[in-house]
């Protein structure tokens, strides 16, 4: 994609941490892009931890972590042959910063649950947060593992 794209009022944001939920929610946030021909950003967050120490720092990356996990996102959710789309990393925590992205975007896709939190708990903090506050259309992806328990409109047997 091209700055253009980057900045496009229409394009899809999915926030993905690698969790089964962000998982199935770039494939649903793909399939929704594909739908309104829409670009497709995907978008990881970093952050220090507040205990990190200068050694920390020096032996570990959470940027190159996020990278990881972005990159590893798309892998399990396409294989080989991802659809067209722009990967981002974006230091900050990840409710507020999906919050901002989403001044400049068409729709926000998030799972359910990502990493952390009690598992036993409906909605994670963030896509809590992004649903509450964001600045556009949220789509919050529910299903066990990787799969949504969603079905497009059009898609199934002709009855």
């Amino acid at each position: 994609m091209d700055e253009q794209e980057a900045t496009d009022p229409d394009r899809v944001l999915v926030g993905v941490d690698g969790s089964p939920s962000s998982i199935g929610a770039l494939r649903y946030a793909a399939r929704v892009a594909e739908a309104f021909s829409a670009p497709l950003e995907v978008v990881t967050t970093w952050a220090y931890p507040p205990y990190a120490s200068p050694y920390t720092a020096d032996a570990w990356s959470p940027q190159e972590d996020a990278k990881t996990i972005l990159n590893d996102s798309v892998e399990a959710a396409f294989g080989g042959t991802p659809p067209a789309l722009r990967r981002t990393i974006i230091a900050g925590p990840p409710a507020r910063m999906l919050i901002e992205e989403s001044k400049t975007c068409g729709m926000l896709v998030l799972g359910s649950r990502g990493h952390g939190g009690f598992a036993g708990l409906l909605l994670g903090s963030v896509s809590s947060a992004c649903a509450e506050h964001a600045h556009c259309p949220v789509l919050i992806v529910h299903g066990k593992g990787s799969e949504p328990d969603v079905t497009p409109l059009g898609v199934g047997e002709a009855g």
